[in-house]
């Protein structure tokens, strides 16, 4: 029978099976583990750097989940909990495990109340290069050294995505920055990419993370969620993000074949002012511009704000840009040049066409980073401002990625046993792309002169990394159950404009 109470949402029991073994695993004698993450390899061309986002955030879930889920939870039922899911999860392979783990480590942390974890990083915003760490974790009190290396899973599938989105959106950002600087106002880059991803996310959860790597970049999401997950974990103003009233093919469609009616009803009645998307190709799209929006010029220049065009469907550079092998007049022009000779437009001081400020164009259906610079390169080619079209970043560009994609890996490099300083590292020899060889010891991240970038020293240890105090870009963001240092999204949003024109020169 479905029964909600059987889901437990203990982050005790959001790990891989194999770290619940890992405490019986270690050598005896084990005090201290220290770990980094750091993104090993880019599988993107053009991309060797990626942006340092999500950590914040996923602390601050960290922390409100063990509260509320375990340290808040009787310790009696957690204990019950947790046994019961190790006999029946274990009991078949190893019933020797089952019967002689110990749950002693986690009435400790229970009792403890708190996390007892540090965590250095560097800035959220930074561009970090390739196989250099952009946090580390450790314990604070000896008898949680297991904790660092339990919490992988969870701080892994909170940060990765995030951090990859952000650079996705940051390479969007790059493109757009380029033509805008060509053909138009480069201000208005910061409003011409809005976030479409969420229904294609794997969970809400996963859509308002991702999208908020997004508005790193940019300022528009329909991922409503994001605002408030921004609010609560990164300060954010009430005008950190946008979005336009839209409609969808069901609403067009209930119109049945009527869409005079349609868009007549809908910028008149419904929204007779302020920007409105109005998808426009649940039938005839080319028949849309050919005959209804001639129809309604004058209605549409005369509202108090922006209509705006959205296809859905086809080739989207052939569509905003023309196609010279389409019968149709107005599909060989494209729709930005068919709805500037509709509505005018303006010539701006570089020398390419606006559209008329009543007017819009966006496209958001399969939107990538090469159709965004094909568009951008198509329209420029015309005449026409790259600004001209607005585009929607969706889930095949945001979700069609995984912690490979930019090889992100939470490993230990450093241990401490029975008092030792132990360094820890793997180099496997049958890695042939010799990415997964690991950082040795404890780590720093500096400011290389030489290379105009951040660098790692690692192979420290608690002696040699004195020597790095006010060099090391790592510093401490959250100890003990709480934050250090808190950075607000308007903070990190002008370090990766700093970052973007110091790695890429846009």
């Amino acid at each position: 029978m479905f029964d909600i109470k059987r889901m437990n949402r203990n982050p005790i029991f959001q790990v891989d099976g194999y770290k619940i073994c890992h405490i019986d695993q270690y050598p005896k004698g084990m005090q201290y583990v220290h770990e980094t993450w750091t993104p090993r390899i880019s599988r993107v061309e053009d991309v060797n750097h990626v942006v340092v986002f999500g950590l914040q955030g996923a602390l601050g879930e960290l922390v409100g989940n063990f509260d509320e889920y375990f340290f808040k939870q009787p310790i009696d039922e957690v204990i019950a909990d947790y046994e019961r899911v190790i006999k029946e999860v274990y009991g078949r392979t190893n019933p020797e495990f089952v019967k002689n783990h110990d749950n002693s480590h986690i009435r400790k942390l229970h009792s403890l109340g708190y996390l007892p974890i540090k965590v250095k990083a560097l800035p959220e915003g930074t561009l970090v290069p390739i196989k250099v760490p952009a946090y580390t974790i450790e314990n604070t009190l000896p008898e949680f050294y297991w904790l660092p290396g339990y919490l992988e899973n969870l701080l892994s599938a909170y940060v990765w995505g995030a951090m990859t989105v952000a650079t996705t959106a940051n390479t969007f950002k790059r493109i757009l920055l380029k033509y805008a600087a060509i053909s138009s106002d480069e201000s208005k880059v910061f409003m011409q990419a809005g976030d479409f991803s969420s229904r294609g996310m794997t969970s809400p959860e996963s859509a308002y993370r991702l999208s908020a790597g997004h508005l790193v970049s940019f300022g528009v999401s329909a991922t409503i969620a994001t605002k408030l997950y921004l609010e609560a974990y990164y300060n954010a103003k009430e005008d950190a993000m946008s979005y336009t009233p839209s409609t969808e093919h069901s609403v067009m469609c209930s119109y049945g074949a009527n869409e005079v009616e349609a868009f007549t009803h809908l910028i008149t009645n419904v929204h007779p002012s302020g920007n409105l998307s109005i998808v426009s190709d649940s039938y005839d799209f080319w028949g849309v511009v050919e005959n209804i929006l001639p129809a309604l010029k004058e209605k549409i220049l005369e509202r108090d704000g922006k209509v705006v065009i959205r296809p859905d469907s086809g080739d989207p550079v052939k569509i905003v840009c023309g196609d010279d092998e389409a019968s149709n007049e107005f599909a060989k022009k494209g729709l930005v040049q068919s709805l500037y000779e509709i509505f005018g437009g303006i010539k701006n001081e570089k020398g390419y066409i606006e559209l008329d400020p009543h007017i819009g164009v966006i496209y958001g259906d399969s939107i990538t980073t090469k159709r965004a610079k094909d568009i951008c390169e198509g329209l420029i080619k015309k005449g026409f401002a790259s600004t001209n079209c607005v585009l929607g970043v969706g889930s095949y560009s945001y979700q069609y990625v995984t912690r490979d994609t930019y090889g992100f890996a939470l490993k230990a490099t450093a241990a401490v046993i029975d008092g030792k300083f132990v360094p820890i590292f793997k180099d496997p020899k049958t890695d042939n792309g010799r990415f997964k060889k690991s950082q040795k010891g404890l780590v720093a991240v500096i400011w290389s002169e030489d290379k105009n970038d951040y660098e790692l020293v690692d192979n420290l240890n608690p002696e040699t990394i004195k020597a790095y105090e006010g060099k090391n870009y790592l510093n401490d963001v959250f100890v003990d159950g709480k934050f250090v240092r808190l950075r607000d999204l308007e903070e990190i949003r002008q370090l990766l404009t700093k970052e973007t024109y110091r790695v890429y020169g846009v």
